[in-house]
């Protein structure tokens, strides 16, 4: 047996994976009530007809569909399109240990194995779909195609590969270390002018990146840099942005501080990630641009109680660094939220284990965000900031059948998101009743 096979076998066996049919032609489900994606009013009584990975029509009341179709029955729960997150790290999660020294023992064959399951539960939470903006570009686009196939099930994936970012910022992989020390591909997407932003894009974009992140502030979780600060140039950063969107690739943006912000919504970003330290002029410009806001308040939370709890667990400046800017990083996101700027749903999963991403949603909430809005943030409008509104982000006619359900009403309970009940993704049903249905390798 070839090795490739045998490693699909084992991989399969791991997965807890059992050989089922992988499509049924035509399905009905019969929704009790349908939040679509577009709408902000729910549907009582809706039947979604699915034909093959598409969803055929979508028609009031519960009708039979096609002879021979199999029924659903989903009357007594909320349906929803299948959830997104706009920004994941799936090829990685914090479990505790030190992280300078995970840094220089493992290798990206420890992040390409544990990335299987990472995909896996998130898919579990509903999650039909995510966009990762910073992973090693050969993981996470083999992890993309790999799920692509039907090996490893998991979301729908976007992918950025590594971020881009100056030497000594957010993403220079040597901060903290040995000076001496060095590493194959720690230099390969460190921006210190224009012609490098240009050269990198266009080499991302060769090995199959579906959109670029780039670092224009400091970070949280990296040593010694300062998140208030702008440490990409002008030219460097619109230099990376009339690259990308001349492949037709967009651009997220990790800014934390104002002018960094400022700067990359003028230059038009796409997205700006955190947005900690924006304000009443940063979201003007926002609105002005139809820039999204990412706003992360999992990991802003998630960091601030690790920092009070477990600073050791964290490098070097960064416990300090999460205690100042997670509560502004909520503040904003009221203030952004109440301005009118577009939010689209993101985590910025890795810190918080994997499937667990909608606990964002009760910190959408709690930090005065309506829930209706909450949702349209992880579904049409998620899908809108990817680029992909024709295929996902939406219970309607032409879209894939990427459905999800919960017992209750995440309208007047939000937590019930984390939950879910139903999970369908391309017309195949991964989760039932709470419960995990098995399937074969080659199922999508």
């Amino acid at each position: 047996m070839k090795a490739k096979a045998y490693c699909t076998i084992l991989l399969a066996a791991a997965l807890g994976l059992a050989a089922t049919a992988a499509w049924a032609n035509d399905i009905v489900i019969h929704a009790g009530s349908l939040i679509d994606g577009v709408t902000r009013s729910p549907r009582p009584n809706v039947s979604i007809l699915i034909h093959n990975d598409r969803i055929a029509g979508v028609q009031n009341g519960f009708v039979d569909g096609p002879k021979g179709a199999q029924v659903i029955d989903l009357s007594k729960a909320t349906v929803l399109p299948g959830l997104i997150d706009c920004h994941v790290h799936i090829t990685d999660q914090f479990d505790g240990g030190n992280p300078i020294v995970e840094h220089v023992t493992e290798t990206s064959y420890d992040s390409a194995v544990r990335s299987t399951a990472y995909a896996r539960n998130t898919l579990l939470a509903g999650f039909t779909s995510v966009r990762d903006v910073g992973a090693n570009t050969g993981v996470v686009i083999a992890l993309k195609r790999a799920i692509a196939k039907g090996i490893v099930p998991g979301p729908r994936m976007w992918v950025a590969g590594p971020p881009l970012g100056p030497t000594g910022g957010h993403s220079d992989q040597a901060n903290g270390l040995d000076p001496e020390l060095s590493h194959p591909g720690w230099t390969d997407n460190i921006v210190n002018s224009a012609e490098d932003a240009r050269r990198i894009v266009r080499k991302l974009k060769q090995e199959g990146v579906d959109l670029i992140k780039i670092m224009p502030s400091g970070g949280v979780l990296s040593i010694g840099d300062d998140p208030n600060r702008q440490l990409m140039m002008d030219d460097e950063i619109a230099a990376v942005i009339q690259t990308a969107h001349s492949l037709g690739l967009k651009v997220a943006a990790h800014a934390h501080g104002k002018a960094a912000i400022d700067a990359a919504v003028r230059l038009g970003v796409d997205s700006i990630e955190h947005g900690t330290f924006a304000d009443a002029q940063s979201y003007q410009l926002m609105k002005q641009h139809g820039t999204y806001l990412v706003p992360t308040l999992l990991i802003a939370q998630a960091v601030y109680d690790l920092a009070k709890s477990h600073p050791e667990q964290l490098n070097p400046s960064s416990a300090q660094k999460a205690l100042q800017v997670a509560p502004i990083i909520q503040r904003n996101f009221h203030n952004a939220y109440l301005a009118g700027v577009k939010i689209a749903f993101g985590t910025d999963e890795s810190l918080v284990p994997h499937g667990q991403n909608a606990k964002e949603f009760a910190l959408m909430v709690k930090y005065g965000m309506k829930p209706m809005d909450a949702i349209i943030a992880a579904t049409g409008s998620a899908a809108d900031l990817i680029g992909d509104t024709a295929d996902i982000g939406s219970v309607q006619p032409g879209r894939y059948a990427d459905i999800v359900a919960v017992n209750g009403d995440p309208l007047k309970d939000i937590t019930i998101l984390q939950r879910v009940q139903f999970v369908m993704k391309g017309g195949v049903i991964y989760k039932q009743n709470g419960q995990i249905v098995p399937r074969q390798t080659g199922t999508k």
